[in-house]
């Protein structure tokens, strides 16, 4: 038994020093923040913020509200096929992609976090429902308010063990190792086989909120949160959807902020390598049916919880949604995976483009100012609160920073 562990510990120590390939070319995929700066294409990495304080509440209000619709939509049919979902969808008679939340569910009555799930469904929607791709975006803003933009991995770890009472996939078994006495980096390191899944993705949008026209500075902050619990890819992830949201405040099309966010991330990786691809396929293609068969050959038998599958099919949501808030976050939806990440995300950085004015009144109307989360002391949170907040940390780090 202890030459059999002797030897599963060397063939893992080679695969994590291991170059991902495929075919003939070897990735560059660093995690040190250095090495990820170093690997950058060429670009500018800030941008004029031409917004008076109105404009730059509008957009905030505009990600939050988004970020928290496309969630709602995806919560459903979360894991679910593509092909599932145009069915659900078509039977319950609200379009293919679908234009308003769910009608019913399998299983309503059971539990999402701590709410029962029939809370996300059409009828019973009174209030934005906890999850945790809106419980991270909370908890980025504590983070951000206590310790200020110059916060640490370890200022993130405090956090994590005052307000997380659980965690899933990498960030549990993160958070046990801070319980246990481990300090970031190591707490990601530490018997962890999910370091390239979305988890560290699905945490990028509080950078972003705080960093409105400086991307360089939100994929900076989302590198100190995300080496909490993943490597490499899984940090390019978390760093390129932070950059682009930040773009998403100071340009006004949703390629502009996937391009700005490339900037942030090596060249040679599987993420920039994943984004651009999607990009010039939604452009060749023209039909998302085909780009969609494309990134179902592209990524075949990886989990469904991955970085990369469902960084491109949000890139495809965005693209083939043309600006339209509603196309966007259903087509995204519609797609499948981890849709309620996917939703949220392609949400957040829309609403950060177009502005609250942007959104449909039907997606938002039903919120009654309302969100809880699972956080401990952070459960009942009101969205203007939140809006109010995140735009007086984004006036402090532009004054300092811009």
């Amino acid at each position: 038994m202890k030459r059999l562990a002797a030897e599963v510990g060397r063939i893992t120590k080679r695969v994590k020093a291991a170059k991902p390939k495929r075919g003939a070319i070897a990735y560059d995929e660093p995690t040190d923040l250095d090495e990820i700066r170093a690997a950058r294409p060429r670009g500018r990495h800030t941008l004029p913020l031409a917004l008076t304080e109105r404009g730059l509440r509008s957009r905030m209000r505009g990600a939050w509200l988004g970020r928290a619709a496309g969630c709602i939509l995806g919560i459903p049919v979360e894991g679910w096929p593509h092909e599932h979902i145009a069915d659900f969808a078509e039977q319950q008679g609200i379009g293919v992609p679908p234009t308003s939340y769910w009608k019913i569910m399998p299983r309503s009555y059971w539990t999402h976090y701590s709410e029962p799930k029939r809370n996300f469904l059409a009828a019973h929607i009174d209030h934005v429902g906890p999850d945790d791709d809106l419980a991270y975006t909370v908890l980025g803003l504590l983070v951000l308010e206590e310790h200020g933009p110059d916060f640490t991995s370890q200022d993130v770890g405090v956090a994590w063990l005052k307000y997380l009472p659980m965690a899933c996939t990498a960030e549990h078994i993160a958070l046990e190792n801070l319980k246990k006495g481990l300090t970031p980096p190591k707490t990601a390191r530490v018997d962890n086989p999910f370091t390239d899944w979305i988890g560290a993705a699905i945490r990028a949008d509080p950078w972003g909120y705080a960093c409105p026209g400086l991307p360089e500075l939100a994929a900076e902050m989302a590198w100190r949160d995300a080496v909490v619990s993943h490597t490499a890819c899984g940090v390019h992830g978390e760093m390129f959807w932070a950059a682009a949201i930040a773009a998403a405040f100071a340009v006004d099309s949703v390629e502009d902020a996937l391009r700005a966010g490339l900037r942030e991330i090596p060249r040679h990786s599987r993420m920039y390598e994943t984004v651009i691809g999607a990009i010039r396929w939604c452009k060749a293609d023209k039909s998302w049916e085909k780009t969609l068969r494309r990134v179902g050959r592209e990524f075949e038998g990886m989990s469904g919880v991955h970085t990369l599958n469902n960084a491109a099919l949000t890139v495809m949501g965005l693209m083939y949604g043309g600006g339209d808030f509603s196309k966007t976050i259903g087509l995204t939806v519609l797609f499948g995976l981890d849709t309620d990440c996917t939703g949220a995300t392609a949400g957040s950085l829309l609403g950060a483009v177009i502005g609250a004015g942007g959104i449909p009144r039907k997606w938002t109307r039903k919120f009654n100012d309302r969100m809880t989360t699972y956080l401990k002391g952070e459960e009942k949170q009101k969205i203007s609160d939140l809006v109010d907040r995140s735009v007086a940390v984004a006036k402090r780090v532009r004054e300092r920073y811009a």
